[in-house]
Parts: C-alpha cells; structure tokens; sequence
C-alpha cells in the first residue's frame, strides 16, 4: 500500500471529529479490519484477558454445586470485601466495591465535589479524569508531570489549588507514561491535602506491575486523606468482571457509600462472584501477567534503545508496568501518525493528544513476543519513512 501524505500542519482532534480517545479507537480499529488489514493493537494497556483461567473457574466452580461465592453483590460482594480489606489492611467498612475503576472515580467524584466545585487532575493524563468530572459539571484544574520521569512537583500541585478544589488526582503508576510517583511525593501531596481539608485520588490501577520484591504498600497507608482506586482490568486483563473498588477514611467512605447506595445497581452478581475467587487464589493470574511481562520487557528495551540511538525518539523507558510514552522526534501530530501506521501495517499505537501530550505515543507492550516484536518493527519502519515524509514534505 502506498502510505498517504501527512497533512502539513497538525490537527486536534476536534478537527477531525473525534471526540474522545476511545471514539478514535474504535474508529480506526473498523477502518482497518475493514481493510483487512494485520490488526496488531499496541494501543493496548493491559495483558490480554486471560481466557483459559476464567474458563476454569467457571467450569470448576458455576457447576453443581455452585460456589458459595455467587451472592448478592447489592452492598458489594462479601468475599471480595473481605479479600480487599485484608489485603490493604484496613476494616471492611472501608471498602467499596464498584463496576470497574471507571464507575469507583465517577462515584467519587460526584460524592465529594459538589456544585462550583473542582477538581484538580494531573497531565499528561488519562482522558476519564477530565470527562467525567465534566460530564457531571464539575471545573477541572490542572498539574503536570514533567520530565522524563514524568514527575510530580507538590509544591506546583500546592499553587494549582483553589478554594474550590475538593480532589487532587492522579495516578500511580502514571498513565500514560508507566513511570513512578514516590512515597516521599504521595507523602507531601496528602499533607498539602490534609491542610486544605481536601482529598487525594491516586488510581493504582497499574501497580501491580511492579515487581512483588519491590512493590511498595498502597498510598491509602500514608494518609486518612488518599482515597484508592484499583480493579481487575489492567493488573490481570479481567475488564469482563467489571471488578472495581475504593478504600478511602471513614469520612469520605460514609458520604461515597451513601451515594451508591442511592444511585448504583449495575455491580454483577456473578461477575464479582468469579472476581471474589479471582483474588483468593491470585497466583495464577499474577503468574500469568508477570509471565508475559518478563517476555515482553527484554523486547521493548531492545526497541527503545535503538530508538533513541537512531534519534527517532526521547525520553526514558519505565522501569515498571506494562506501557510506555516516547516523544517522537521531528513528529508533533501523532493522532496522523497513528492514523497513517494503522492504515499503512494495521498497527495502532495511541496518540499522545488524548492525554495531553502532542508529540508522543502510548505504546501497550503486555503481548505475546511474536506480536509485539512484529509491532514494534513496523513502528520502527513507520517512524523512519515517516520522518523522510515529513522532510520531503518540509513540515511536521
């Protein structure tokens, strides 16, 4: 195929008709299977679902006798409540359960923030911060992570705060960079919190990809006011269960709590039940999750040494997680990039625009070896002849 022309200036989003990240997604995944096209999706931020594990705890526990754990999930499941508190060491009334991460913010969000207020989330960053906040009419505020490290300044996040800021949001590890907030940052962070009377969100959705030797607690430990969020999605690939929670301090649980009570019915019966035997018998799932990471991190690594060896990118590699999020040099419209290597070899890596970072990629490496050694070559043929487009073209 010959590859198109890439336009001369860049272009928003909006300009193209893209509303969201996901909208995109979605968009160029049905123009290129319409193409028939290789499809390999390094867009990606978790490992693949893990099908031949969930088969079995289907066949083994939804059989005759049905597992004890298929309950009413109406105030939550009591075996995930369990597992959850246990885990994070606090009282069971300190658990929420939610569908998925995305349903725990939302709830959050509209439990604590009220009429003229605001809050304050960090960038680059993922999309839903900003959408459900303003989905409900809340103001957003922002703070950036800066760097190659992506890292967080609190006396920055400190001068961003307004009287009307009632959350501080961000996540840990960072999405869209892989990259680590430290202990001593969440610390301050949840004592600039404390002073304001305010709260602190850290989405940890990613941190179990840590390495279990070093994988620090939660930051629900460092202070009554960080509120945590996490689910079964992007540490085991089970988005299928719709499987989320929040830990929080009494107070803040109490007001999220008498929220859900009121508002939310859509947590699944069965689903939790299968996530309840999901985290009392973890290993399997974290075997098979680090199992593909170890595969696929020496592959990435390679890539990205060589990348920045021959210029085609800045920035550091994560040492952890399962993404990555390089500037691409010489590349400042990266949705036509994306656009252009989808259409071109059917892989789709997601632009840096939709996280508040023109310039970069997010790329999803928790694949299996073949598909991300064939994705991350056809990334690195694209950017070259891209490159060479773009200087004959004389713009980017």
């Amino acid at each position: 195929m010959t590859p198109p022309m890439p336009p001369a200036s860049p272009a928003h989003p909006d300009d193209v008709g893209i509303g969201s990240y996901s909208q995109w997604v979605r968009k160029v995944i049905r123009a290129v299977r319409s193409e028939r096209n290789l499809l390999v999706s390094l867009f990606d931020s978790s490992v693949p679902e893990p099908v031949d594990l969930l088969r079995r705890i289907v066949v083994n526990e939804f059989a005759e006798p049905v597992t004890s754990r298929y309950t009413s999930a109406f105030s939550g499941n009591p075996y995930v409540v369990e597992q959850l508190a246990r885990r994070y060491r606090v009282p069971q009334d300190n658990v929420l359960c939610a569908t998925g991460a995305t349903g725990a913010l939302s709830l959050i969000y509209r439990a604590l923030v009220g009429p003229g207020e605001s809050v304050l989330v960090e960038t680059p960053g993922f999309d839903l911060f900003h959408t459900i906040a303003r989905t409900n009419g809340m103001a957003v505020d922002q703070f950036a992570r800066r760097g190659d490290g992506f890292t967080v300044d609190p006396d920055e996040v400190a001068a961003q705060i307004t009287p009307a800021t009632r959350l501080i949001v961000l996540s840990n590890l960072h999405n869209p960079s892989g990259m680590a907030a430290d202990r001593d940052t969440l610390l301050a962070l949840a004592r600039i919190a404390e002073a304001r009377g305010i709260h602190v969100v850290v989405d940890e959705v990613y941190a179990a990809y840590v390495d279990a030797a070093e994988r620090p607690p939660s930051a629900v430990s460092l202070s009554p006011a960080i509120i945590g969020i996490d689910s079964l999605t992007k540490s085991y690939g089970l988005s299928t269960l719709r499987c989320g929670w929040i830990v929080a301090d009494d107070a803040p649980i109490r007001r999220i709590r008498a929220l859900a009570e009121e508002t939310e019915f859509g947590v699944s019966n069965l689903a939790h039940a299968a996530a309840a035997l999901v985290l009392e018998r973890p290993e399997p799932f974290d075997a098979y999750r680090d199992d593909i990471m170890r595969k696929a991190r020496p592959i990435i690594e390679s890539y990205h040494a060589h990348w920045r060896a021959e210029g085609l990118v800045t920035g550091e590699l994560p040492r952890f997680g399962c993404i990555a999020f390089p500037r691409l040099t010489g590349i400042d419209d990266t949705i036509a990039f994306s656009e252009w290597l989808a259409d071109r070899c059917g892989v789709i890596v997601a632009p840096g625009e939709y996280f508040g970072a023109a310039g970069h990629i997010r790329i999803g490496f928790a694949r299996a070896p073949a598909d991300v050694d064939y994705g991350l070559q056809a990334l690195t043929d694209g950017l070259v002849r891209y490159r060479d487009l773009l200087a004959a073209r004389g713009t980017n």
